[in-house]
């Protein structure tokens, strides 16, 4: 099989091949297959993908860790460059390095040259810029052949992870997609059944698609921003009165796809004025240290830990002793909910526009098919099922639809030669 699905996430990725008739992701890690989108560029000149890239960076390796890389795409931080050792080197390239990484893996664990691909892809990478969607997608597709791909085509994550729940249900139904992501939150809503799926076209089957720049890194910075920054200086007075402590250093510090522009000499140059210059030094110190340090991933990551363990917990404590002898945060659910409440309304409002535009209303929907890691977030979940309280709610593969519905389509677009 010279084809595959590639469901490049924000902050997972999946590669699947079908095997008989069915489509499987390929172990592209420890076994594991899915793999984290994040690559660390250790300063011996080593280049790390994956879990291995997260390991060594918490080991304190010294080196450049980057994650959520997709999340450039469509931004001017594309063609942008950052230093990587002694070189500085583009956020294209390192986008390139690391598919490239996952490409030659899945080969090498199927035995098989991957040729053509079927690229997912939201609905919209930018929000009401068609001409930065185009070039996200367009950039995409440039890598994909840089990497050695020879057909490279795009589908709608959410119409994928629909062909995935397609192959388990027995009767003709109108299901709402929702791939609620780590960088974008998607709708679709589809006529599924089984005597559809074996359809080559489906475009009489697509009536709405929509989607939003919202995923699980926003809930990160928003929580990041009300909880753990304060302690960092944000929001802290200068001494010169009527002033505040600016806020982009903590906006970037906030944002996994920005972190790494702390660690430019000018911004830390910068941040030792202000420091001077603030009425609580002390908070600055603290900011100081983690961009010295260059751990302003090891923050995202507690803040993302901790946003996930709320899912289950009534609190989660983030240990941060390490910034300061005795520094800590309590995050409780009702924290996560308050800092975020208004992230997930904008998401759900999305399914109105989808109703509309399928000229539907919320009665008409049978299925509500969820997938995508931030579906565990509760309040995101009860807000999308308010949003359609009579629909079936099924619970699909949280990192793995997307993956297999590409590559079903990979089979529907490619065929199964080799």
């Amino acid at each position: 099989m010279s084809s595959c699905g590639l469901d490049f996430g924000t902050s997972n990725t999946t590669l699947g091949t079908i095997v008989g008739d069915a489509p499987v992701l390929t172990a592209l890690e420890a076994g594991q297959t899915t793999i984290p989108s994040a690559i660390f560029y250790e300063t011996d000149g080593a280049v790390l993908i994956g879990r291995k890239a997260i390991e060594s960076y918490v080991e304190g390796a010294p080196g450049r860790l980057m994650r959520s890389l997709k999340s450039v795409l469509g931004t001017t931080l594309i063609e942008e460059t950052t230093w990587l050792g002694r070189e500085r080197t583009s956020f294209r390239d390192v986008i390139a390095y690391y598919l490239g990484a996952v490409k030659r893996r899945a080969e090498q664990a199927t035995g098989h040259e991957l040729r053509d691909v079927v690229h997912g892809r939201p609905v919209h990478f930018v929000d009401n810029a068609d001409d930065a969607d185009r070039k996200a997608e367009q950039t995409l597709r440039d890598i994909a052949h840089e990497i050695g791909f020879d057909q490279v085509t795009f589908q709608f994550e959410p119409i994928a992870a629909a062909l995935d729940y397609e192959r388990g249900i027995s009767a003709e139904e109108i299901a709402l997609i929702a791939d609620i992501g780590g960088g974008t939150s998607d709708f679709s809503i589809v006529r599924l059944g089984p005597q559809r799926h074996g359809k080559v076209d489906r475009t009489a089957d697509i009536l709405a698609n929509d989607g939003v720049r919202i995923g699980g890194t926003d809930f990160d910075r928003q929580l990041s921003l009300g909880v753990i920054m304060p302690l960092f200086g944000f929001g802290s007075a200068m001494k010169r009165p009527g002033l505040d402590v600016p806020s982009s250093y903590f906006h970037d510090l906030a944002t996994w796809s920005n972190i790494n522009r702390m660690y430019e000499p000018r911004v830390i140059a910068d941040i030792r004025q202000v420091r001077q210059e603030a009425r609580e030094p002390e908070l600055l110190d603290r900011l100081v240290r983690v961009v010295d340090e260059q751990r302003g991933h090891t923050l995202a990551m507690e803040v993302e830990d901790a946003k996930i363990a709320l899912s289950d917990a009534r609190r989660a404590d983030i240990p941060l002793q390490w910034v300061a002898p005795g520094l800590a945060a309590e995050i409780g659910r009702p924290d996560l909910v308050s800092h975020t409440k208004q992230l997930a309304e904008r998401i759900a409002a999305r399914i109105k526009i989808c109703l509309s535009q399928a000229r539907l209303t919320a009665g008409d929907i049978d299925a509500v098919f969820l997938t995508g890691g931030s579906v565990r977030l509760a309040h995101v979940r009860k807000a999308i099922t308010k949003a359609l309280p009579s629909a079936r709610i099924v619970e699909g593969d949280t990192f793995g639809a997307v993956g297999k519905g590409l590559t079903l389509e990979a089979l529907r677009r490619y065929g199964s030669g080799n």
